[in-house]
C-alpha cells in the first residue's frame, strides 16, 4: 500500500506529458486507470525500440496502470467515462481544448457530478489564447521557449533536444500540480480544474531569461558546452580518446581545477574571482584544462579531480550506465516481471522515501487488459460488458 493508494487517477491522456505525471502518481500506489481508444490505443506504444512488437517505452509509461480500452467519441463510451469520474480523485486529459466538451464531459459538469474532482487538463498551449486551438506538442515547447535558439554550437543551428524533454518536465510539473490540489481538497473539500500549457513549465528550467533580458536587453547565445555563467565549463578528451565533463559552478572548485592543471597563478587574477569574470577569459581556461586533460588516460585524469575535490564526470551511452557501480548502488535500474515479454529493465521510482516508498508493481499492460475488472467495480453486468464489446465501443 504506497501512500498515494487512497488515490484513484482516470489518465485519458495520451503520448507522454500527461502519462507520465500519471505514472508518478501511481508509482507511489495510486490506482491509475489508463483509457485507451479500443483500436488505435496509446500512440505511445509504438515509440521507441520494440522487442516482437511490443514498445519497450510503453512498457515504463504505463507501469502501475489498470488499461481499459473505451471510446470516447460514443455515447455508452461516455457514460462509462462520466460514471468513472463520479467516484475518481484526478482526471488527466490533453485532448484539444474543446473535446471533452463535445463529447458530453465538460469538465464543469463533472465538478457537479463529483465536486472533489481534479481536472488536470495538460495541452501545448492551454486552454485559451491565440494558439490554443492549435496542436502542441513538446518540440514546440522546445522551440517557443527559448530552449533550441540557445542550445548548440555558437556557429550552428538551434538545436532541439533527442528527447521529449519539454513533455517530461511538463509531466513533473502536473504531478507536483495534482498534489497541490489534493492537499487543497484535503482542507476544503473542492476539487479544481488545472490548466498547464507545455509551453510553460520548460521556461522555469531555462533561468531568468526573461528577467535579464527585461532589466539588461539580454538575448542568450549559443555556447555549445561552455556556459554564460562559469568557467571553465566544457567537455574535454583525454590521451586514450575518453570525454570528460568537468563544472566550475562553485568558486572553491574552479580554484582546485586550475590549481590542478598547473596555473595556480590564474587564482590571483582579479577576475577570477566571479564566474562573469572567468567566462570573459574562457579560451585562457580552456586551453589550460584542455590541454592537461587531453595528455593524460582517463583514468589518471578522474583520479587527480576526485583527490583534489574536483567536480569530473565522464561522459556515458546507455552501455556505460549499465555497469555504473553508483547506479548499481542506488538500484536506479530494475528488472519488471511481465506478462509479454517475461521480464522488463526500466528505471525504477524517481527518488527514495524513507517512510513511504514508491514501487513498480507491473509494468505496461496489453490494451484493454483490465476493461472488464474495472467495468464490472462500476456495476456493469458482464452480459452489457460482452454486449458493448460487440459494439466496439469497450475492448
Amino acid at each position: 500500500m504506497g501512500s498515494l493508494a487512497d488515490l484513484r487517477v482516470i489518465d485519458m491522456a495520451t503520448l507522454f506529458a500527461g502519462p507520465s505525471a500519471a505514472m508518478m502518481l501511481g508509482d507511489f500506489g495510486a490506482d491509475v486507470i489508463k483509457i485507451e481508444h479500443p483500436r488505435r490505443g496509446d500512440p505511445s506504444r509504438g515509440h521507441g525500440a520494440a522487442v516482437d512488437g511490443v514498445g519497450l517505452w510503453w512498457k515504463t509509461l504505463s507501469r502501475n496502470k489498470r488499461n481499459v480500452a473505451v471510446d470516447m467519441s460514443r455515447a455508452e463510451g461516455q457514460e462509462i467515462v462520466r460514471r468513472l469520474t463520479g467516484r475518481a480523485d484526478v482526471l488527466v486529459e490533453n485532448f484539444r481544448p474543446g473535446t471533452l466538451e463535445r463529447w458530453g464531459l465538460d469538465p464543469a459538469e463533472l465538478l457537479e457530478d463529483n465536486p472533489r474532482l481534479i481536472v488536470a487538463r495538460m495541452t501545448g498551449f492551454g486552454q485559451f489564447g491565440p494558439m490554443a486551438g492549435q496542436p502542441g506538442f513538446g518540440t514546440l515547447a522546445e522551440a517557443m521557449s527559448g530552449f533550441a535558439a540557445m542550445t548548440g554550437a555558437p556557429d550552428g543551428p538551434p538545436t532541439l533536444p533527442p528527447l521529449a524533454l519539454a513533455d517530461g518536465i511538463a509531466g513533473l510539473a502536473m504531478s507536483y500540480a495534482i498534489m497541490v490540489a489534493v492537499h487543497h481538497r484535503e482542507r476544503t473539500g473542492r476539487g479544481q480544474i488545472i490548466d498547464l500549457a507545455i509551453i510553460e513549465p520548460i521556461l522555469g528550467l531555462l533561468g531568468p531569461q526573461m528577467s535579464a533580458y527585461k532589466a539588461l536587453g539580454v538575448v542568450p547565445r549559443r555556447t555549445g558546452n561552455r556556459s554564460s555563467s562559469n568557467a571553465p565549463r566544457n567537455t574535454y578528451r583525454t590521451k586514450d580518446g575518453r570525454w570528460l565533463a568537468i563544472s566550475t559552478s562553485a568558486q572553491p572548485v574552479a580554484e582546485r581545477v586550475v590549481t590542478l592543471v598547473g596555473r595556480a597563478d590564474l587564482v590571483e587574477e582579479p577576475w577570477f574571482a566571479s564566474g562573469a569574470g572567468r567566462v570573459r577569459h574562457v579560451e585562457e581556461l580552456d586551453e589550460a584544462v584542455a590541454s592537461w586533460i587531453a595528455a593524460r588516460d582517463a583514468e589518471e585524469v578522474i583520479a587527480a579531480f576526485e583527490e583534489a575535490q574536483a567536480a569530473i564526470a565522464p561522459i556515458y551511452d546507455v552501455k556505460d550506465i549499465a555497469v555504473d557501480p553508483q547506479y548499481t548502488a542506488l538500484e536506479t535500474f530494475v528488472d519488471v516481471e511481465d506478462e509479454e515479454l517475461g521480464s522488463v529493465t526500466m528505471q525504477n521510482v524517481m527518488f527514495r522515501m524513507s517512510e513511504t516508498p514508491g514501487e513498480i508493481r507491473w509494468a505496461g499492460r496489453a490494451l484493454g487488459h483490465d476493461t472488464d475488472e474495472v467495468l464490472a467495480e462500476l456495476g456493469i453486468p458482464a452480459e452489457r460488458i460482452a454486449e458493448l464489446r460487440q459494439m466496439g465501443v469497450v475492448a
